[in-house]
């Protein structure tokens, strides 16, 4: 779907996040180890429908409705539990179980200190402008009022 769609449902990001985040669940499926991981990033994903929701609202015009805005505030906050402090913890637990780490077969283990600090990255990128479109709503909100 996101190949056949690309780029209307996003660009080449969205195609790496995915398309890396697919490669490490299959790995760790296929081998069984890992899962532990998968499953923090996998939680992550927690935040999709509030992505969802602020395309639908601002595609319907309604930016500046109380839902959009209370969508936002739960994307953001969502974001930053989920994608941020979540990953925080991930790697805090990748360090203190390093040696545990060490026996993961060698692309799972080299794919998880290559892709999870990648995924990292993205997600503190998109963080950045989700809270950069935050207080730009909020902004335009407390004007209208």
């Amino acid at each position: 779907m996101i190949i056949y769609n690309f780029p209307a449902l996003g660009g080449m990001e969205y195609v790496l996040h995915h398309g890396l985040s697919m490669f490490s669940i299959i790995q760790s499926l296929l081998s069984g180890q890992a899962l532990i991981y998968i499953l923090m990033v996998l939680f992550s994903e927690s935040t999709t429908p509030f992505v969802n929701l602020r395309w639908y609202l601002d595609v319907a015009g309604q930016k500046l409705s109380k839902l959009y805005i209370f969508n936002g505030v739960a994307l953001f906050l969502g974001w930053l539990v989920a994608r941020i402090l979540l990953f925080v913890y991930f790697f805090y637990h990748m360090f203190i179980h390093f040696d545990q780490v060490k026996e993961v077969y060698p692309l799972g283990f080299y794919s998880l200190l290559t892709v999870s600090p990648v995924l990292s990255l993205m997600n503190i990128f998109w963080f950045w402008k989700i809270a950069k479109g935050l207080v730009k709503t909020l902004k335009k909100a407390g004007h209208n009022e």
